[in-house]
């Protein structure tokens, strides 16, 4: 069966906070070397699937960029599949991508283009390992019209996703996306697999429906197990995350740095495919203290910093003195002398100078700090927990030592100052 993969990578991410300012979520740097869009983009050509289409939306550049023509991922190709992304635009008789569904739908032409038999649908933005050819040999043993890939999940965040149920032969029997009260913990992974011809007519059929707002989970899902089609659950029991929000983005991290992580990055024959930057080794001096972490190319730790399970990226720069706990430290950072951070996220290019304390790392409940892209923390300011510095910050935005929870410090300088 000819199949072809769409990965939707329009997410704005506001639950991101400053992380998305300046991209798109599945753009957002993970794990040090990566971006989370690497994970999926690696699950697609690892399961031997080499035709695949990228349906981008909010601030697509450093995506694109990113992922160029393809060649980490061997889509560098023209006869045999390949990669294309698909930026935002306005049809005729159209306006821009409403819904995950909706922008399936505008850009069904180039889809069904060459007759794919299968139209593989995944989410850009999740972290995660998974053959995908084993799913697409469940869905036509299954003589299936859609299969959708489900995972169980804590009780407490079942709310946040599509819930599933399925009879003994895991044909689904009903499916409610994201109830206040959910009445099980299975729910759908936003991976689904369409015979071509059952989601072109679905989505043709949902484009002139008024009610609906034109999404998978809410309206294309539920319309068709309505309808009694033959849609099938496919159970997975890997690791899993939707890095949606700050939280789990932290949390996912943080998994990494056990002993024995979920995940397995250094998996030789599940490798995650990526756009390095050339870096020299990572080089850390003597007396320096460093545990359970993730230390990239680049990465310089000079004599007498400490380091606790965090990911110190590509690049950064860490002076003597500073200590760094529980943190993810993004590309090119610069973390002075006598600085403290616990529990934050700093993105790229940022300056934490002398003596700044930035988060904390209290049990009672998890309150991250961050620091947005190209920003500067000064001289002894404090950032607590739940603080926030945005892009481009410099010293005299601030207007007090103190950064509180819930605070948003932004720069007053105007675009072309920047």
């Amino acid at each position: 069966m000819k199949t072809r993969a769409i990965i939707l990578a329009g997410g704005e991410g506001t639950r991101l906070g400053v992380l998305t300012a300046k991209r798109t979520k599945p753009a957002v740097p993970f794990a040090g070397k990566y971006r989370i869009i690497d994970f999926t983009l690696s699950n697609c050509v690892n399961s031997n699937l080499f035709d695949v289409m990228i349906i981008a939306q909010y601030r697509p550049q450093s995506l694109i960029e990113h992922i160029g023509a393809g060649g980490p991922w061997d889509l560098n190709r023209e006869f045999t599949g390949g990669i294309n992304i698909y930026t935002p635009y306005k049809s005729r008789g159209s306006g821009w991508f409403v819904g995950t569904a909706d922008a399936v739908q505008q850009n069904f032409l180039f889809i069904k283009r060459n007759n794919p038999d299968l139209i593989l649908i995944l989410s850009g933005d999740h972290i995660y390992a998974m053959d995908y050819s084993q799913m697409v040999n469940y869905h036509v043993a299954k003589a299936a019209d859609l299969t959708l890939a489900t995972i169980q999940v804590l009780p407490n965040e079942a709310s946040r996703f599509g819930i599933v149920s399925h009879d003994d032969d895991y044909r689904v029997t009903s499916f409610i996306e994201k109830p206040a009260s959910p009445p099980s913990n299975l729910v759908n992974m936003g991976v689904y697999i369409f015979n071509r011809q059952v989601i072109g007519d679905a989505l043709w059929e949902d484009h002139f429906s008024q009610e609906s707002s034109h999404d998978f989970g809410k309206d294309i899902l539920p319309s068709l197990v309505k309808a009694g089609a033959r849609v099938y659950a496919y159970p997975y029991h890997g690791y899993w995350v939707d890095v949606g929000t700050v939280n789990t983005y932290w949390q996912a991290h943080m998994d990494l740095l056990s002993e024995t992580p979920a995940l397995d990055l250094y998996n030789r024959k599940w490798i995650i495919h990526t756009r390095s930057e050339e870096q020299p080794p990572a080089k850390i001096h003597r007396n320096a203290v460093v545990e359970d972490s993730l230390i990239c190319d680049g990465a310089i730790i000079e004599a007498g910093a400490r380091i606790n399970r965090s990911v110190i990226s590509p690049g950064v720069h860490i002076d003597s003195g500073a200590f760094i706990k529980e943190s993810i430290i993004l590309t090119n950072s610069t973390i002075e002398s006598g600085a403290t951070i616990k529990r934050a996220v700093i993105d790229k290019q940022a300056r934490i100078c002398e003596n700044a304390t930035i988060g904390d790392d209290c049990k009672e409940e998890l309150i991250l700090s961050m620091i947005g892209k190209n920003s500067v923390v000064p001289s002894n300011i404090q950032v607590l927990p739940g603080g926030m510095i945005g892009t481009d910050v410099c010293p005299s935005d601030y207007g007090s030592t103190t950064v509180k929870n819930g605070d948003y410090i932004q720069t007053r300088r105007l675009p072309y100052e920047l």
